[in-house]
């Protein structure tokens, strides 16, 4: 049995320890947020934070997070408590087809957690292994650099299509 907490709860599983976390959060857990892209930990489809730190989860094996901390995309905000860069995605209409972001959202807010005056390059730096086949970078990191700065206060009465 290999323990861990997930988002603040302490959680176990019998899964076997070789099976990338990715699939345990996805599979057992069933928490979806979290999307497969890859398999070999290149796209960053898959980011979730271990002990604060963003790892690739489709090849990190379970067993390597026994007694971390593990926070997914679902354990980051919620539709009454968005993370800032969640708002940030919504209020810059960041997502295109939407399918990397939430590992986009796991990196960035990794990033401002170790950095949170991040420069340009500073982001492109951090989110440069993060692959968005509909190309939003340009939103990605202009959402980051407002959360960086202060610029974007959500409030979810004037959001209510977020809560949906």
């Amino acid at each position: 049995m290999i323990e861990f907490k997930l988002n603040g709860k302490t959680v176990a599983t019998a899964d076997d320890p070789n099976t990338p976390l990715l699939w345990v959060v996805r599979d057992t857990f069933k928490l979806k947020g979290s999307k497969f892209g890859c398999g070999a930990g290149l796209c960053g489809a898959c980011t979730m934070h271990v002990d604060g730190t963003a790892i690739r989860t489709c090849t990190t094996p379970v067993a390597a997070v026994a007694g971390k901390d593990v926070t997914t995309i679902e354990g980051l905000g919620t539709p009454d408590n968005l993370h800032p860069l969640q708002a940030a995605w919504h209020d810059i209409s960041v997502p295109q087809c939407g399918y990397c972001q939430s590992g986009q959202i796991m990196s960035a807010a990794a990033l401002l957690a170790d950095n949170p005056s991040p420069s340009e390059d500073d982001v492109d730096a951090a989110m440069a292994g993060n692959i968005c086949r509909c190309g939003c970078y340009p939103r990605i990191k202009k959402a980051i650099l407002a959360v960086a700065a202060g610029e974007l206060a959500y409030d979810a009465a004037t959001h209510p299509e977020v809560q949906a």
